[in-house]
């Protein structure tokens, strides 16, 4: 077998394994509740592959995306950002105000939006590094703080300051964002839906995390200072500069997470503007191994099981089976990559143990010549 397939078939085959497990759990608990698994499974395809459902599981895999990636940059360098979902509420929250409150032509009103959120998360989340690198509190700790503080903050601003009533209900919102700060969505065969306009945004910011990660000098002292922080510093990589702009670059990510939903469909941030991208971000990244790529693909696997669980109340299942299957496909799938790397691990000091092979006779050579034991008369 060639190189090539020896590397692609486990990162095939440890995610096809690990879909197969959590999708045996999920009918071990369908079956331990009185339910068909069978009939059960067969329903969430039918209703998910709907094009309405197709739009939404598109439009919910665009901010699920966004999110991991926000995750993922900060995990290749065993930082764990686990405040993505304070950074991009809170920066959407100000964001969507700001935008409500000026009125400029198209382009510079969506870039003044995207710039205050961005820069919002990105100083949101720079407190937790300055707390590590300047008291080393871990970031796990503080940036948990700091999504309660977050969730506080932004519930008291948008309840005194920053709201406006919504007509017809008793939610309250942001002033709604002009015509010129809009992003119209893209048309889809058989449903009125709109998918977000920014789904090629979030393309460009998956392709600009796998340029700046694996394409430059940042990058490559981001990934080492992940495997190896002493060898970092001995290499001459400054380890509290790049915590510092590692969780900036995290936050900044994590700040565009609200603009699909904020200027492709609601314009204004209320109350039920969507919670918990965050945390639904972590378990992505861990699924696509903080590769863009397998981030998307993860991404447009929650989002397919988000939507087509929305049958199953309908037909009197409990639909958390679906964050049972959600929870145990990366448990899975982090078990399962593990299993790949000690036996790749294992192969390696085999070879290791082998010893180099013998070096081919030199020209001229009698044919035994680079045998061992074969150098010459006695």
């Amino acid at each position: 077998m060639s190189p090539l397939p020896k590397q692609v078939l486990p990162a095939l085959v440890a995610p096809a394994l690990a879909l197969a497990f959590a999708t045996l759990i999920s009918a071990l608990v369908l079956l331990t509740s009185g339910a068909d698994p069978l009939l059960t499974f067969n329903s969430m395809l039918d209703f998910g592959v709907r094009p309405d459902q197709v739009v939404n599981t598109v439009n919910q895999a665009t901010t699920y995306y966004l999110a991991a990636l926000a995750v993922a940059v900060g995990f290749r360098m065993n930082l764990f950002n686990i405040g993505v979902d304070g950074q991009y509420r809170l920066a959407a929250l100000l964001a969507a105000y700001l935008g409500g409150a000026v009125s400029l032509p198209a382009p510079l009103h969506i870039a003044l939006i995207f710039l205050v959120a961005m820069a919002v998360g990105a100083a949101w989340a720079s407190i937790a590094a300055v707390l590590k690198v300047r008291r080393g509190v871990s970031e796990v700790i503080s940036t948990i703080m700091l999504n309660a503080i977050a969730t506080a903050l932004g519930a008291y601003l948008l309840s005194t300051w920053l709201s406006v009533p919504v007509a017809g209900s008793n939610n309250i919102g942001t002033k709604p964002i002009g015509f010129s700060g809009q992003i119209p969505g893209l048309p889809f065969p058989g449903t009125s839906n709109r998918i977000f306009g920014l789904v090629f945004a979030a393309v460009l910011v998956g392709v600009g995390y796998h340029v700046l990660v694996s394409r430059t000098r940042f990058g490559f002292d981001l990934r080492a200072t992940g495997l190896s922080t002493p060898a970092a510093v001995a290499s001459g990589v400054h380890v509290r500069r790049m915590v510092l702009v590692t969780m900036g670059i995290s936050g900044g990510i994590a700040g565009l997470i609200g603009m699909p939903q904020l200027l492709g469909s609601s314009h204004s941030y209320s109350l039920d503007f969507p919670a918990g991208l965050g945390f639904a971000g972590i378990g992505i990244a861990l699924l696509g191994r903080n590769n863009p790529i397998g981030i998307a693909f993860g991404s447009l696997l929650f989002g397919f099981l988000d939507q087509s669980s929305q049958i199953l109340d309908l037909e009197g299942i409990p639909k958390e089976i679906v964050a049972i299957m959600q929870a145990t496909l990366v448990l899975s799938v982090v078990s399962a990559y593990e299993m790949v790397r000690r036996i790749r691990l294992r192969q390696q000091q085999r070879q290791v143990g082998a010893g180099p092979a013998a070096a081919p006779p030199a020209p001229g050579a009698p044919p035994d010549a680079g045998r061992s034991g074969s150098g010459g008369p006695a």
